[in-house]
């Protein structure tokens, strides 16, 4: 199988694990507040890392760590908690739709920080899928009554993928997936440790059906929302460029929608109109001809 090949599979189960995690998290809220949810799922996949990838934290060179640390609390640690916040007061297709603003802030900031080169195609790719984005937001099925500001929260862990993607492909590509994973999720693990000890967590009364239940929930998001999502993004970005491993964003909003016909939700002419758009960007993202 081809580079090339890889790359669209990788796109497609990232998109379909990624895409479902924002109702995952919804559902994990229902009982538990973000602190928890937060924390939980940090704790949840640190264990799950560490029974298959422990031992490859050996291959992470000394001078690599400080990359590993600082993609970890901007890609991760503190992304993992506002996008909880934020789907506290926002619904979770909102949220899916708003992370397709990841793609504009890795090429802002890969040209500001590490010299990105882009082609003409890609940028128009960017803008394409972009706007298809917009078309989903203002679609009559997602409704306009949210918490403007709190969609801040999630406009913010955009950011943090986006520098994120751009240190993993700039300093991290000679180390495996699954110790860049591995080092990420332990670097974070004592704070999250931490951070659940003060969120009254140990107070709950976990017989509770549905703190339960959300307790649940946090493990599934975090066994494949982070332990194998992460793992197979580490992966992805070794093969694609830092614009096109950052559009699997711009496929997540479809997935959720998905969700939402399976839930009883009808695709209207716009959503439909508004998918062959965002695929279709994704797809000029993908194009390397004429550098700039």
């Amino acid at each position: 199988m081809t580079n090339n090949n890889k790359k669209w599979i990788l796109l497609l189960i990232l998109s379909v694990i990624w895409g479902s995690s924002f109702i995952l998290i919804k559902k994990s809220l229902v009982g538990l507040t973000p602190l928890q949810v937060g924390s939980l799922r940090i704790i949840f996949t640190a264990i799950v890392i560490s029974i298959y990838s422990y031992s490859s934290l050996k291959e992470i060179p000394k001078k690599s760590w400080k990359w590993i640390i600082l993609t970890a609390y901007i890609g991760t640690f503190f992304p993992v908690y506002l996008v909880s916040f934020g789907q506290t007061e926002i619904e979770s297709g909102l949220a899916s739709i708003i992370t397709t603003l990841t793609p504009i802030n890795t090429l802002i900031i890969g040209i500001i920080f590490f010299s990105l080169t882009f082609t003409v195609k890609q940028v128009v790719g960017l803008v394409v899928a972009f706007f298809g984005g917009i078309l989903l937001l203002y679609n009559g099925g997602i409704s306009p009554n949210y918490n403007v500001y709190f969609s801040i929260f999630i406009f913010f862990t955009t950011v943090g993928y986006g520098a994120s993607v751009n240190l993993i492909k700039t300093y991290l590509t000679e180390i495996s997936p699954s110790a860049v994973t591995a080092g990420i999720f332990l670097s974070i693990l004592p704070p999250a440790i931490l951070v659940l000890f003060y969120s009254d967590f140990f107070a709950l009364k976990l017989g509770q059906s549905n703190i339960y239940e959300s307790i649940v929930f946090v493990f599934l998001l975090a066994l494949f929302s982070s332990a194998i999502a992460q793992t197979l993004f580490n992966r992805f970005v070794k093969l694609a460029s830092p614009l096109f491993a950052s559009a699997v964003t711009y496929l997540m909003p479809i997935v959720a929608i998905f969700w939402g016909v399976i839930d009883g939700e009808v695709l209207s002419l716009k959503q439909y109109v508004a998918t062959i758009i965002i695929l279709s960007g994704v797809y000029l993202v993908n194009n390397k001809q004429k550098t700039i």
